[in-house]
Parts: structure tokens; sequence; C-alpha cells
């Protein structure tokens, strides 16, 4: 009787059901999931707006909704964006014609005597004095009417906010005594002792740089007299804050 029992059980078929039934409530979720993902946050996007606004300036633009499930787009304005580069650069550039215009002022009888030339370039604003203004043939202590040329520049400089290298330059005679064994340190003292002055009458400390250049960047013939004098000399430069930007920049709108 148990064996007839055993043999009259049967496989169940429709145990299938219970995985398909499975799969479409996974199907349900899955949908439901992007769904949410997809729907936009109104409150969300309004912040988002805001801060865009606020930061930038211009007006976040988005069409008007037609439905529940359009989606706003944000339409920004590019172009007070670009000119901000070169609107910065041309107020850097006016502030350092200001300085050209002031230091030609200061040194008018040392520039027209030739011995201080004064010039705006795209580094900023170049001061170069021969050294006879300042020092002795082989000398770093400032003679006493290079102080009152040197007030004069510190006057200018002190009102700015740019940054300032000093370089002292040599010609290519050696020179080898006990305060100086070389012309890169009669250079460099004769480049410290102005920016010195230059701070002692004013001009931030931070924003000034000294270096010696030595005899390594003539601007004159070492072959002559005239030329090696031309090359002793004593360099300010006033540097400009910003690179010039790239031409679509350079031009803004067009």
């Amino acid at each position: 009787m148990a064996r007839k029992r055993f043999q009259e059980e049967h496989e169940n078929h429709e145990r299938w059901l219970v995985s398909y039934a499975d799969f479409i409530t996974l199907l349900f979720a899955f949908f439901v999931v992007m769904y949410a993902i997809s729907s936009v946050n109104e409150g969300k996007y309004r912040v988002l707006s805001n801060s865009l606004t606020g930061a930038f300036g211009n007006t976040v633009n988005a069409p008007p909704r037609s439905g529940s499930d359009s989606q706003p787009v944000v339409q920004l304005q590019p172009l007070p964006l670009i000119r901000k580069p070169a609107e910065a650069y041309r107020r850097d550039r006016e502030q350092l014609a200001n300085v050209t215009r002031d230091m030609l002022a200061a040194l008018d009888p040392l520039v027209q005597d030739g011995k201080v030339t004064v010039m705006q370039t795209a580094k900023g604003v170049t001061i170069d004095m021969n050294a006879g203004v300042l020092f002795a043939v082989g000398d770093a202590t400032l003679a006493p009417q290079s102080v009152q040329v040197l007030r004069a520049i510190s006057a200018v400089l002190r009102v700015d906010n740019h940054q300032v290298q000093i370089e002292g330059h040599t010609d290519n005679l050696p020179i080898h005594n006990p305060a100086f064994p070389s012309n890169w340190e009669l250079s460099a003292m004769r480049a410290s002792t102005v920016a010195r002055l230059l701070m002692e009458n004013g001009v931030d400390e931070r924003r000034i740089t000294a270096i010696g250049q030595g005899a390594k960047m003539p601007v004159g013939d070492n072959a002559t007299p005239d030329g090696r004098a031309k090359n002793r000399r004593v360099t300010v430069n006033v540097l400009a804050t910003l690179a010039p930007p790239p031409p679509d920049i350079a031009g803004g709108s067009h």
C-alpha cells in the first residue's frame, strides 16, 4: 500500500509562477526607482537657480513649464564672464600707465639728461638709472644726491600695489677687493642698498625683491667706455599683476 501511494504523487508543474512573480516584482521596483530619479525636485531647482544668479550676476532663464513632466532648462549668459579677465587686465594696464606718468614727472630732469629712462612694457614699468647717479665707481654706498632721486621713486611706489623687482648691473671689467670679490657681489649689494632705501621711505618690504645680475645683461658695448657706463646701472621694475589674456578674450564680445 505504501508503494502505491508513492506512485500516485505527481510533480507540480506550476512552480514557475513563483519565479515569474518575483521577476515582475523586481521589474516594477526598477521602474519605480527610475521614475523617482528622473523626477525634478522643484525646490532644489529654485535653490540652484538663485545660487547661480547670485554667483554670476546674470539672469537664469528657464522656458515656461507646459506640464507637470516638463523640466526647466538653465541658460547662462557667458559674455560677462569672458569680459572679466580682459577688464582686469585693462585696469592693471591703466594703473601701470599712471605709475609711468608719475615716474616721468618725478624724474624729469634726469630723464632729460639721459641718465634715467622710464618706459612701460608688457611686463610692467621699467626705470633704468645710470649707476653714476647713485654710486661711485666700484662702490655700493649711495651718493648724497641719489637719496633725493630714490625718495621721489618711493613716493610713487608707496601708493601703488604692484610687486617691485630691483636689479643691479655692472660692466664686464673684473673687480676684486675685500668688499666685492666679483661683479656679482657688487651688483647684488647695489640692488639691496636701493631696496633698503625704498623700504625706509614707505614701500612695503613684502613687495620688494633685490637681484644682482652682474655683467650678464649688458645694454651697451663693453668694448667702449660709453658702453660700459651704460651697463653700470640699477633697474627698478614695477611688475604687471596680470599677463595679457588670449586674443579672443582680450577683445571682449564680438
